[in-house]
Protein backbone atom coordinates (compact mmCIF):
# COMPACT_ATOMS: atom_id res chain seq x y z
CA UNK A 1 0.00 0.00 0.00
CA UNK A 2 2.76 2.48 0.55
CA UNK A 3 6.69 2.35 0.26
CA UNK A 4 8.17 0.86 3.01
CA UNK A 5 11.23 3.49 2.60
CA UNK A 6 9.14 6.19 1.84
CA UNK A 7 7.20 5.58 5.29
CA UNK A 8 10.41 5.58 6.80
CA UNK A 9 11.61 8.98 6.03
CA UNK A 10 8.03 10.73 6.71
CA UNK A 11 7.89 9.35 10.17
CA UNK A 12 10.43 12.02 11.45
CA UNK A 13 9.10 14.62 9.17
CA UNK A 14 5.83 13.73 11.13
CA UNK A 15 7.26 14.19 13.96
CA UNK A 16 9.03 17.73 13.25
CA UNK A 17 5.47 18.65 12.13
CA UNK A 18 4.00 17.76 15.45
CA UNK A 19 6.12 19.18 17.55
CA UNK A 20 6.52 22.49 15.30
CA UNK A 21 4.36 25.00 17.22
CA UNK A 22 1.45 26.57 15.69
CA UNK A 23 -2.50 26.76 16.13
CA UNK A 24 -3.00 23.33 16.82
CA UNK A 25 -0.76 23.21 19.50
CA UNK A 26 -1.50 26.52 20.98
CA UNK A 27 -5.43 25.77 20.88
CA UNK A 28 -4.86 22.67 23.01
CA UNK A 29 -1.92 24.75 25.44
CA UNK A 30 -4.91 27.51 25.97
CA UNK A 31 -7.33 24.48 26.94
CA UNK A 32 -5.20 23.06 29.29
CA UNK A 33 -4.46 25.85 31.19
CA UNK A 34 -7.67 27.46 31.73
CA UNK A 35 -10.18 24.31 31.69
CA UNK A 36 -8.04 21.54 32.86
CA UNK A 37 -6.69 17.89 31.05
CA UNK A 38 -9.90 16.58 29.81
CA UNK A 39 -10.74 19.69 27.76
CA UNK A 40 -7.16 19.35 26.21
CA UNK A 41 -7.19 16.23 25.47
CA UNK A 42 -10.78 16.39 23.59
CA UNK A 43 -9.38 19.05 21.72
CA UNK A 44 -6.36 17.43 20.93
CA UNK A 45 -9.15 13.97 19.28
CA UNK A 46 -10.75 16.88 17.03
CA UNK A 47 -7.34 17.82 15.69
CA UNK A 48 -6.14 14.72 15.16
CA UNK A 49 -9.26 13.87 13.03
CA UNK A 50 -8.78 17.03 11.06
CA UNK A 51 -5.72 15.39 9.80
CA UNK A 52 -7.30 12.25 7.87
CA UNK A 53 -10.12 14.82 6.36
CA UNK A 54 -7.42 16.67 5.20
CA UNK A 55 -5.32 14.04 3.99
CA UNK A 56 -8.59 12.35 2.38
CA UNK A 57 -9.38 15.80 0.39
CA UNK A 58 -5.60 15.51 -0.41
CA UNK A 59 -5.53 12.86 -1.72
CA UNK A 60 -8.37 12.92 -4.02
CA UNK A 61 -7.18 16.63 -5.34
CA UNK A 62 -3.70 15.34 -5.96
CA UNK A 63 -5.08 12.41 -7.73
CA UNK A 64 -7.24 14.21 -9.81
CA UNK A 65 -4.17 16.22 -10.99
CA UNK A 66 -2.03 13.38 -11.62
CA UNK A 67 -4.93 12.23 -13.81
CA UNK A 68 -5.29 14.84 -16.14
CA UNK A 69 -1.39 15.67 -15.99
CA UNK A 70 0.93 13.48 -14.70
CA UNK A 71 3.98 15.77 -14.39
CA UNK A 72 2.13 18.02 -11.98
CA UNK A 73 2.90 15.01 -9.31
CA UNK A 74 6.74 16.52 -10.08
CA UNK A 75 6.05 20.25 -9.45
CA UNK A 76 4.21 19.34 -6.02
CA UNK A 77 6.74 17.58 -5.04
CA UNK A 78 9.13 20.11 -5.65
CA UNK A 79 7.25 22.63 -4.36
CA UNK A 80 7.20 20.51 -0.75
CA UNK A 81 10.86 20.70 -1.20
CA UNK A 82 10.73 24.63 -1.31
CA UNK A 83 8.06 24.37 1.93
CA UNK A 84 10.42 22.64 4.00
CA UNK A 85 12.78 24.95 3.76
CA UNK A 86 10.32 27.25 4.96
CA UNK A 87 9.64 25.19 7.68
CA UNK A 88 12.83 24.85 8.81
CA UNK A 89 13.28 28.67 8.26
CA UNK A 90 10.20 29.62 10.52
CA UNK A 91 11.30 26.85 13.32
CA UNK A 92 15.03 28.96 13.43
CA UNK A 93 12.50 31.81 14.45
CA UNK A 94 10.31 29.96 16.79
CA UNK A 95 9.25 31.98 20.35
CA UNK A 96 7.71 31.10 23.26
CA UNK A 97 4.86 29.64 23.20
CA UNK A 98 1.16 31.84 23.77
CA UNK A 99 -1.63 30.13 24.99
CA UNK A 100 -4.71 30.39 22.57
CA UNK A 101 -8.86 29.86 22.77
CA UNK A 102 -11.39 30.62 26.38
CA UNK A 103 -12.17 27.47 27.93
CA UNK A 104 -14.77 25.34 27.42
CA UNK A 105 -16.26 21.59 28.04
CA UNK A 106 -14.77 18.68 26.40
CA UNK A 107 -17.75 18.14 23.85
CA UNK A 108 -17.02 21.88 22.87
CA UNK A 109 -13.26 21.34 22.97
CA UNK A 110 -13.43 18.88 20.30
CA UNK A 111 -15.79 20.81 18.05
CA UNK A 112 -13.61 23.74 18.06
CA UNK A 113 -10.31 21.80 18.20
CA UNK A 114 -11.48 20.41 14.79
CA UNK A 115 -12.46 23.37 13.75
CA UNK A 116 -9.43 24.87 14.49
CA UNK A 117 -7.39 22.33 12.43
CA UNK A 118 -9.75 22.52 9.43
CA UNK A 119 -9.36 26.04 8.98
CA UNK A 120 -5.87 26.37 9.54
CA UNK A 121 -4.31 27.58 6.22
CA UNK A 122 -1.26 26.51 7.00
CA UNK A 123 -2.07 22.94 7.30
CA UNK A 124 -4.16 23.17 4.02
CA UNK A 125 -0.98 23.98 2.42
CA UNK A 126 1.36 22.17 4.51
CA UNK A 127 -0.41 18.60 3.62
CA UNK A 128 -1.14 19.09 -0.13
CA UNK A 129 2.38 20.07 -0.80
CA UNK A 130 3.95 17.73 1.68
CA UNK A 131 2.40 14.59 1.49
CA UNK A 132 2.58 14.05 -2.33
CA UNK A 133 6.27 13.76 -1.97
CA UNK A 134 5.99 10.31 0.04
CA UNK A 135 3.68 8.76 -1.86
CA UNK A 136 4.50 6.24 -4.93
CA UNK A 137 2.37 7.60 -7.85
CA UNK A 138 2.29 4.63 -9.45
CA UNK A 139 -0.01 2.92 -6.51
CA UNK A 140 -3.32 4.11 -5.17
CA UNK A 141 -3.11 7.66 -3.26
CA UNK A 142 -6.25 7.53 -1.18
CA UNK A 143 -4.81 4.69 1.11
CA UNK A 144 -0.95 5.91 0.53
CA UNK A 145 -2.39 9.69 2.18
CA UNK A 146 -4.67 7.58 4.46
CA UNK A 147 -1.89 6.07 6.02
CA UNK A 148 0.09 9.14 6.40
CA UNK A 149 -2.50 10.79 7.94
CA UNK A 150 -3.41 8.39 10.52
CA UNK A 151 -0.02 8.81 11.46
CA UNK A 152 0.04 12.73 11.72
CA UNK A 153 -2.80 12.64 13.50
CA UNK A 154 -1.82 9.80 16.22
CA UNK A 155 1.55 11.80 16.64
CA UNK A 156 -0.48 15.08 16.92
CA UNK A 157 -2.90 13.83 19.76
CA UNK A 158 -0.17 12.39 21.89
CA UNK A 159 1.62 15.21 21.41
CA UNK A 160 -0.64 18.30 21.77
CA UNK A 161 -2.10 15.81 24.35
CA UNK A 162 0.53 16.28 26.52
CA UNK A 163 0.78 19.91 26.07
CA UNK A 164 -2.25 20.05 27.06
CA UNK A 165 -2.24 17.85 30.34
CA UNK A 166 1.29 19.08 31.16
CA UNK A 167 0.10 22.88 30.87
CA UNK A 168 0.27 23.84 34.15
CA UNK A 169 3.74 23.51 36.08
CA UNK A 170 6.83 22.55 34.30
CA UNK A 171 4.73 22.77 30.92
CA UNK A 172 3.68 26.23 31.11
CA UNK A 173 7.81 26.85 32.38
CA UNK A 174 8.51 25.03 29.13
CA UNK A 175 5.92 27.00 27.06
CA UNK A 176 7.29 30.05 27.74
CA UNK A 177 11.07 29.92 27.89
CA UNK A 178 12.72 31.27 25.28
CA UNK A 179 15.61 29.09 25.94
CA UNK A 180 13.18 25.94 25.21
CA UNK A 181 11.89 27.16 21.69
CA UNK A 182 15.52 28.07 20.41
CA UNK A 183 16.72 24.50 21.85
CA UNK A 184 13.18 23.03 19.67
CA UNK A 185 13.41 25.64 17.20
CA UNK A 186 16.71 24.08 15.81
CA UNK A 187 16.04 20.11 16.10
CA UNK A 188 12.95 20.80 13.83
CA UNK A 189 14.63 23.20 11.71
CA UNK A 190 17.33 20.02 10.99
CA UNK A 191 14.60 17.73 10.31
CA UNK A 192 13.02 20.03 8.05
CA UNK A 193 16.57 20.50 6.09
CA UNK A 194 17.52 17.43 5.95
CA UNK A 195 14.25 16.02 4.53
CA UNK A 196 14.63 18.62 1.60
CA UNK A 197 18.31 17.80 1.16
CA UNK A 198 17.42 13.84 0.59
CA UNK A 199 13.86 14.21 -1.07
CA UNK A 200 15.97 17.10 -3.41
CA UNK A 201 18.58 14.64 -4.34
CA UNK A 202 16.53 11.75 -4.77
CA UNK A 203 14.48 13.68 -7.02
CA UNK A 204 17.35 14.54 -9.09
CA UNK A 205 18.37 11.02 -9.08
Amino acid sequence: MIDPWLLLAFLPAALALNMTPGADMMFCLGQGLRAGPVPAIAASAGIALGSLVHAAAAALGVSALVAAAPWLFDVIRWIGVAYLMWLALGALRMGPMRAKGRPMGPARAFREGLVVNLTNPKVILFVLAFLPQFADPARALLPQFMVMGVILGFGGFFINGAVGVFAGGLGRRMAASPRFARGLGLICAGLFTALAVRLAILERS
